[in-house]
This record gives structure tokens, C-alpha cells and sequence, in this order.
């Protein structure tokens, strides 16, 4: 049995520079490369916290030679603003160490060049076996680009002081057989321990925030329980629509989309218990049981408690928006939901009786991610004579994007001689309290993952779990004729059958 380094103390990680490694980017010449991950690194070094013999190995089936590739990110990197004035030689030395090799990661041979590759550029600039492998490809070359890594003998480190890791983007799956089925595929060739899971949503500083904000507070984890919480809504509202997806978001929806990883992960965060110390091990613990809580959705209760829905034509921003079925790559009768509303509940002691609701839609009037903590009324209702005197619930909001920050909403009176009230809002942003700009999301999972710090990261189990409570919802909705998919007007914020879930129980959603 293969045992796992030390977990990383928050403190160590503050303490430590990353070891020198090869990071190889399969996907190299694609979006997500160009727009995220290059970004990323060339932040960890303007921060001073990349080894100067840091490498990149840019992999992709496009022609190009090192200078093109440099050359080709300079130009996305400066179009994108994310290079400043002056800043020239802080790229220079950064893309100093970009290289690339043109070659096709789905034909296992090819990888015998990459080996070898690899090796003349680790002699060349004197770097250590460390390598951090990350897929940026499309899913269906996960499993052939992790067999072949393993049929190389690439997935292992040759000494006891070097490591191997590898990143894998979502979707981690498209059902609940395809995520075990991966992850045994995976587990065949690396090690738990060496597999990250990403999730940019878990890098984001806000979602950080919250564990501190929770654990770190002592006013506030005494009231973050059923007795005094009435519900919970976890919204990720966009207001584009599929644009030039059309295709993949076709296989995937908002579902699987959003759902199954963002949202839950946030939910996960939201109710989980105090880890007995705050390392990776301790705190994805917690946020398995959560998962693990979770109750089922039941196939007779599908139709109750999830709603599904696609954009129609409006008006977003001042802009006309078409519908969804007018979408490039979309089917003109699909069923696919750009839109879902669910409620879920967690079975154990803390949450007891309280639902969860959560939401994620295209085309709606903002764009805007937030996890809202309702708290019940006051049990005795002092001031409901008086002018005004309805009184509204405190929430907690904690804005995940935009404009990082939380906000706690209660009642005060009106200045002057009436007994009046209404309800105020402090505001905690990240901008105005601290200044300056907020490190991407990738930022800090690349980072930790040069760290070996897991804890931002999912873990094989709880991706299972996951799919396990999403996957009966999407049968249900595939194996039920009457199950419906609602309209909405782009531009609104959703359903009238989404509002009605919440009314029928006294409730109702929040529009940030």
C-alpha cells in the first residue's frame, strides 16, 4: 500500500516555495490553456513564487515550434490585458521556459517520444523528476492519455524525493457508471494521492473565505444549525447563453454543467462539520459525509423536487437574446435544460428538517454566484402593531462573483420619533477592505497542487457520491414521458414552476 506524503499545514504552504518541476499541458494550443492555465502560472510568477527552473511542456496535435507557441500565448496573454506595462521582461523570463511538442495524445507510441522529450529538457535546464501532468483535452481523452502515461512508466516518480501529479479538469464523467468507470481507469495507474480533481469554483477567494468565516468566528458556528436556520439557496445565475457551445451543452446541460460539480461542492462547503484540523485529509472527510448525508431523490419525486427549463427568446442587458433551440448545434426539439432548480436535504443532526435549494441558469438578468443563509423569524413577534413592522428574516449572503464578499441583512428602526423599521445590509467586499486585484481562481489550485496541497481539490469518493444523487434525476427525467421542460424568457429569472417550489412551503427565492 502506497502511503500518502503528510497533508500540507496551511501554515507550511505560507512557508514554502513550490519544489522545480516539469508541468506538461496536454491541450496546449486550446482555450483553457491560453485563457486560464498560462494566465495562472505567469501570476505564481509575478508573485515570486515560481522556481526559476519552472518548465512547461506544452502537448497538442498543432504544428508549432517553441517560439510560435511562446509567441502565440504572448499575444493572448497582452489581448487579454494580462500583461501590464513594463512588465516585458517579467514575461521573458517566464517564457523562457515554455517549450512545446507537436504530437497526437490519443496514439499511444507517441508517448515514447514525449519521454524523451521530457528527459533532454529536464538535463537541459537541470530539474528534478518533478512533473505535474494537467489534461486539458476534451474528456474523451482522459482515460487513453492516463493509460498511456502508465504504459510509459511515466505515472511514478524515480526516486523516494521526486513526485508525479495529475490534474483533471471536468466534467469527471457524464453519469455515475462513466465517473466509476474513470476513476478505476485512473486508480489503475496513479495513486489517489497524486490525482486532483479540479474545480475552479473551490479556488475562488470567497468559497476559501467561508471555511474561515464558519470556523474561525465564534458568533457565528453557534446559530449554523437547524435551530436557527430556515433554509439554505445556493445560486449560480449566468446572464449569457450557450453561445458557441451549443454542441457540448447539448451532452451536458445545466446538470451536469453546473450542478453535479459547482453547486454541490458549494453545498458541501456550506454544511459541512468542523474538521478536527484544517488539512486536505480532514476537510474533504467532512465534505464527503456531507455528500454521504444527502437524501436521495426518489423517482416519484423527481417531478416535486426538480425543475428543469430552457431560455426562450428576450431581452437580456438591453439585448435581444434567441432562444436556446435557435442555438447553433442545438436540436430544434431538445430537452436539454439550460436551466434546473432542485431541493435537497441533508439527514444527520445539524441540518435536520432544513432544505437546501439551489439553482443554476443560463440567460438569466445578472451574473451572479451566491450562497445565502436564511434564518428563521423571531419566535415572538414584538413590533407587528406598528407601522412597518413586518419583520424580514436575517440572511447571510456570501457572494462567491462578482464583487467578492458577505453580506448580513437585519432589521433597525428608521431615524425619528415612530417606532418604524426596515432592513439594512452590512457589506464585507473583498475590494474595498483589502484593495487590489484577486488572484484568478486557477492561481491558487496550480499553486496548491505544486504544493501538494489537496484540499481545494475533489476526491475520487466524493465524485462518486455526487453522480450518485444527480444520475436517478436525469433517469428519471430521460425514462418519464410526462416529465416537462419549462420555458423561460431570457432575461428573467427563471421558471414560474421553480417559484412555485419554494411558495407552496411559505418561501422564496432571492434575487441578488
Amino acid at each position: 500500500m502506497v502511503v500518502p506524503p503528510n497533508p500540507l499545514q496551511e501554515n507550511d504552504r505560507m512557508d514554502r516555495l513550490p519544489d522545480p518541476c516539469m508541468m506538461v499541458i496536454f491541450g496546449a494550443s486550446g482555450d483553457l490553456t491560453r485563457r486560464k492555465l498560462i494566465p495562472a502560472l505567469l501570476d505564481i510568477h509575478r508573485q515570486g513564487l515560481l522556481p526559476s527552473t519552472f518548465t512547461v511542456l506544452g502537448v497538442a496535435r498543432t504544428s508549432m515550434a517553441h517560439d510560435g507557441f511562446r509567441e502565440y500565448l504572448r499575444q493572448a496573454i497582452s489581448d487579454a490585458g494580462e500583461l501590464g506595462e513594463g512588465e516585458q521582461k517579467l514575461w521573458n523570463d517566464f517564457a523562457s521556459g515554455l517549450h512545446y511538442v507537436s504530437l497526437d495524445p490519443s496514439i499511444p507510441s507517441e508517448y515514447d517520444r514525449l519521454r524523451e522529450m521530457m528527459s533532454s529538457l529536464r538535463d537541459e535546464r537541470h530539474l528534478p523528476e518533478n512533473t505535474l501532468f494537467y489534461l486539458a483535452t476534451p474528456p474523451n481523452l482522459y482515460a487513453p492519455i492516463v493509460q498511456s502515461l502508465g504504459r510509459v512508466g511515466m505515472n511514478s516518480n524515480v526516486s523516494s524525493e521526486a513526485w508525479v501529479r495529475i490534474i483533471i479538469e471536468k466534467p469527471f464523467g457524464v453519469d455515475l457508471d462513466s465517473a466509476r468507470m474513470l476513476n478505476k481507469t485512473v486508480h489503475d495507474v496513479f495513486n489517489e494521492h497524486q490525482v486532483y480533481r479540479i474545480d475552479h469554483y473551490l479556488g475562488k477567494e470567497t468559497v476559501q473565505n467561508l471555511l474561515v468565516f464558519r470556523f474561525a468566528n465564534g458568533i457565528f458556528e453557534p446559530v449554523w444549525n437547524r435551530n436557527y436556520i430556515d433554509h439554505v439557496q445556493i445560486t449560480a445565475a449566468e446572464s449569457v447563453g450557450v453561445e458557441n457551445r451549443g454542441g457540448y451543452y447539448e451532452q451536458a446541460g445545466a446538470m451536469r454543467d453546473m450542478v453535479q460539480n459547482h453547486m454541490l461542492q458549494l453545498l458541501a462547503l456550506t454544511a459541512m462539520e468542523p474538521p478536527v484540523l484544517f488539512d486536505a485529509q480532514q476537510v474533504r472527510d467532512e465534505k464527503h459525509k456531507v455528500f454521504q448525508a444527502m437524501r436521495p431523490v426518489a423517482a416519484g419525486d423527481v417531478h416535486r423536487l426538480a425543475v428543469r427549463a430552457q431560455y426562450t427568446d428576450g431581452t437580456v442587458g438591453g439585448r435581444p437574446v434567441r432562444g436556446y433551440t435557435q442555438e447553433k448545434g442545438v436540436l430544434p426539439r431538445s430537452t436539454t435544460e439550460t436551466y434546473v432548480a432542485l431541493k435537497l436535504a441533508v439527514d444527520n443532526w445539524r441540518w435536520a428538517g432544513v432544505p437546501f435549494y439551489i439553482r443554476s441558469g443560463k440567460c438569466l438578468p445578472k451574473r451572479v454566484t451566491e450562497i445565502a443563509i436564511q434564518f428563521k423569524q423571531t419566535p415572538h413577534h414584538l413590533f407587528t402593531r406598528l407601522p412597518a413592522g413586518h419583520l424580514e428574516s436575517n440572511t447571510i449572503a456570501i457572494r462567491i462573483q462578482p464583487d467578492e464578499g458577505i453580506s448580513l441583512k437585519f432589521s433597525s428602526k428608521i431615524p425619528g420619533s415612530a417606532m418604524r423599521m426596515r432592513p439594512v445590509t452590512m457589506d464585507f467586499r473583498y475590494g474595498s477592505s483589502f484593495g487590489g486585484r484577486l488572484s484568478d481562481a486557477y492561481t491558487r489550485l496550480l499553486l496548491d497542487c505544486m504544493l501538494g496541497d489537496a484540499t481545494l481539490y475533489a476526491r475520487g469518493d466524493s465524485v462518486e457520491a455526487a453522480w450518485s444523487l444527480i444520475t436517478p434525476i436525469l433517469e428519471g427525467w430521460g425514462s418519464n414521458p410526462n416529465s416537462q421542460v419549462y420555458r423561460y424568457p431570457a432575461g428573467s429569472w427563471g421558471p414560474k414552476e421553480a417559484e412555485a417550489m419554494l411558495e407552496t412551503e411559505g418561501r422564496r427565492w432571492r434575487f441578488p
